[in-house]
């Protein structure tokens, strides 16, 4: 073969290689970028996947009782917060010793037939402190004056179940009538700017109930 045919020969296989070379190396491209969005994607979707938890992990927290004052309740038996659940809210009351004070206003007033049969209701429950705040001889007066224990008591009670985020700054109307406002964030929350809840999100088996340190006592 002479020197030109040998160059044409090189020339037309060199032509022929090349766009195979050309097509590898456009396949390792893509196969590259697939992979590499691939990579994108999947961290994408785990930190979704870990932001999804976090925040499932906080609605979960909110979702038991808080507060300083919840440790003082039984881990078991009728007073404890699993068996306040399968009580209606009057009965569960009276399984807990710090409301015993409430749980005889309620019986004074005949209130205790109405919160037990009552259907998803928030019950704001004073502690037994709460009413020694109260001095005696005005304490005993309204106990035995059952149209004014009555409405005290409703005060104390809404006609929903109201969760944690409800009370970061609500108003709502009370089974009294009148209205009552709540305030706060966390597991920080006040009652007319003077109750503290110190018990809260305690479920029982028709209500949501707040224990406060203070009694709520009507506007109107």
């Amino acid at each position: 073969m002479n020197t030109r045919a040998r160059r044409t020969a090189v020339t037309l296989a060199a032509a022929a290689v090349l766009p195979l070379a050309l097509s590898a190396c456009s396949d390792n491209s893509s196969d590259s970028a697939d992979s590499g969005t691939s990579a994108k994607a999947a961290a994408s979707a785990t930190a979704s996947g870990d932001a999804m938890a976090d925040s499932g992990s906080t609605a979960s927290a909110m979702d038991g009782p808080f507060g300083p004052a919840c440790s003082a309740v039984p881990e078991s038996g009728a007073g404890s917060f699993d068996g306040m659940a399968k009580d209606p809210v009057a009965t569960a009351a009276s399984n807990n010793p710090a409301l015993s004070t409430l749980v005889s206003a309620v019986k004074k007033a005949g209130l205790v037939d109405t919160l037990n049969n009552a259907q998803n209701i928030t019950v704001f429950a004073p502690t037994n402190d709460a009413f020694a705040k109260i001095p005696k001889a005005t304490l005993d007066k309204v106990l035995n004056d059952k149209a004014e224990l009555t409405k005290i008591l409703t005060y104390h009670v809404v006609g929903q179940k109201l969760t944690p985020q409800d009370l970061q700054n609500g108003s709502f109307e009370t089974l009294e009538k009148s209205k009552l406002t709540t305030s706060g964030s966390g597991e920080s929350y006040t009652v007319n700017d003077s109750a503290k809840v110190v018990c809260g999100n305690v479920k029982t088996a028709n209500a949501n109930v707040y224990i406060i340190d203070s009694v709520l006592m009507p506007t109107s």
